[in-house]
Parts: structure tokens; C-alpha cells; sequence
């Protein structure tokens, strides 16, 4: 059995499965559409800085970080990214991923190296770190946005965790963003508990709902 497995989403994008897991990184109805709604419109727009640190916690496709990248330039933005990986993935695989609207940067964010800052341009910049979640030290007062896309807590629920997200919420700067895709009640709860104000919000197509949450 294959450890991991490209497949095709319905709005063309490419996504990759897990066999072993029986997870997709994204949804089979569209990973750009959903990277979009979620992480862009629902969390990025929503911060009227024109610098901005963001903190994802699963870097896997590059996906997030592409689309990030493209909001900043055609937003005059400065984003300062950091993307956590315990298992990046290959070249073969993110070769093979159809994300062309800009597949020079993208095969440039995958091919940086790990653990160094670099510099894409005047409006991006990358590190990328290869981690698990629960290893990496949290800097206080830091980000404006937190990307929250680990596998859904069937799936990894040591990675959603009132530790984690204790370590999460020292790490946001007031006024900053959590976004994920679940709407789990036991998420929302741990979120409330250790300090988020936590909102339910459209979801992207296939899915009637996503968590946002604020660090007032």
C-alpha cells in the first residue's frame, strides 16, 4: 500500500490521500476553493494589517501557503510565514501537484530549506519547520493568524489538545485569528476554555460550517 496517494478534487485541484488514515489533506469537493474560503476569506481578509505574521500548523501540499503568498502581493501585504511539518512531502508528490497558477513560487516554497527564513519576495517570506505539533517552542505574543489544518481529531486527537491550544493562544498577538474546519463541539469547548472567543461560520461547498476563533 501506497503511503501516500495524489488524487483529484472536483473543482480540478490536485489533493493527496492516506490510504493508511483514510484522509485527505483536502476536501474531495475542491482543495483551492476550500484553502480559500477557509484560510483566506474567513481568516487572512480578516486582518487589516499591512504586516502580518501567520503561523500554520501542517504546511502539507504548500497549498495555504501559495494562496497566501498571491493574497499578499495583490494586497500589497508583508506576510512573515512559519509552517509546521512532521512529514514533508517529497519531491515526486509536490511535483506532481496541479497548482500552476504560480508553480514557479510554489515549487520554490517546497524546494527552501527547512529550519532558515527565506525571503520569496518584498511581499512573502518562509520558514518552514519540520516538527511535530506539540514540539515547537512557542514565542509569546507573536502571530496575527493561526492556520489550524492537523487531520481531524478522530483521526490525530493528540494534536487537539488543551495544552496545544494553551500554547497557541500565548503565542497570538490581541486581536488575532484561529481558523480550522471542524466544528467539533470538544474543539470549540477547549478553544473557549483557554481564552478564544469562538464563532461557528459558513463553510466552503460540502461543508455547512467552520470554526473561527479571536484572541480579544
Amino acid at each position: 500500500m501506497k503511503y501516500r496517494e495524489l488524487v483529484i478534487t472536483e473543482d480540478g485541484s490536485a489533493s493527496i490521500y492516506i490510504p493508511a488514515l483514510k484522509e485527505h489533506y483536502h476536501s474531495h469537493f475542491g482543495a483551492k476553493q476550500e484553502s480559500q474560503h477557509i484560510f483566506i476569506n474567513s481568516a487572512l481578509a480578516q486582518v487589516s494589517k499591512e504586516s502580518i505574521t501567520i503561523l500554520e500548523y501542517g504546511f502539507g501540499t504548500g497549498l495555504n501557503a501559495l494562496m497566501t503568498y498571491d493574497y499578499a502581493k495583490a494586497n500589497n501585504k508583508t506576510i512573515h510565514y512559519y509552517g509546521l511539518e512532521k512529514y514533508p512531502l517529497e519531491e515526486k508528490e509536490y511535483s506532481a501537484l496541479n497548482y500552476d497558477a504560480n508553480s514557479t513560487v510554489f515549487i520554490a516554497l517546497h524546494q527552501l530549506e527547512w529550519e532558515i527564513e527565506a525571503k520569496i519576495d518584498t511581499h512573502f517570506y518562509l520558514k518552514k519547520i519540520q516538527i511535530d505539533f506539540r514540539e515547537f517552542s512557542i514565542r509569546p505574543l507573536f502571530f496575527d493568524i493561526v492556520y489550524f489544518d492537523a487531520f481531524a481529531p478522530d483521526i490525530q486527537p493528540h494534536l487537539w489538545t488543551n495544552a496545544l491550544f494553551e500554547n497557541i493562544y500565548a503565542s497570538m498577538k490581541p486581536g488575532g485569528v484561529f481558523i480550522t474546519y471542524t466544528v467539533k463541539g470538544i474543539v470549540r469547548r477547549l478553544l473557549k476554555k483557554v481564552g478564544f472567543k469562538v464563532e461557528k461560520i459558513a463553510g466552503p461547498p460540502g461543508k455547512r460550517e467552520i470554526t473561527r476563533a479571536w484572541k480579544e
